[in-house]
């Protein structure tokens, strides 16, 4: 089992800059892909970016171009900078996990909380 903890949500301004972290610990051998989702209010869960274990990376078009999905491997700890942020960018953002051979997001963090003002 990997555990995931997110930090660095808050409030910003439209155009304003944040970065997420997702400190993880546990079984990350395992780990293929480390990724960021967020849930807004009235909608389902999206996926956002990850990185996979290769460092290939994904982004949504949504997101593209204005964030990044980063790992420190000294303290295994993934990173969600975020740039030029929009109203719509405004969700709860969680850290996920997913192992070899899962084939399904199997850890999750207990979420941050990202507010854009417009």
């Amino acid at each position: 089992q990997v555990q995931l903890v997110e930090s660095g949500g808050g409030l910003v301004q439209t155009g304003g800059s944040l970065r997420l972290s997702c400190a993880t610990s546990g079984r990350l051998f395992n780990v293929y892909v480390v990724g960021w989702h967020r849930q807004a209010p009235g909608k389902q869960r999206e996926l956002v970016a990850f990185r996979r274990r290769d460092e290939s990376t994904f982004y949504a078009d949504s997101v593209k171009g204005r964030f990044t999905i980063s790992r420190d491997a000294a303290t295994d700890t993934v990173y969600l900078q975020m740039d030029d942020l929009k109203p719509e960018d405004t969700a709860v953002y969680y850290c996920a996990a997913m192992d070899f051979g899962a084939g399904q997001w199997n850890s999750w963090g207990q979420g941050t909380q990202v507010t854009v003002s417009s």
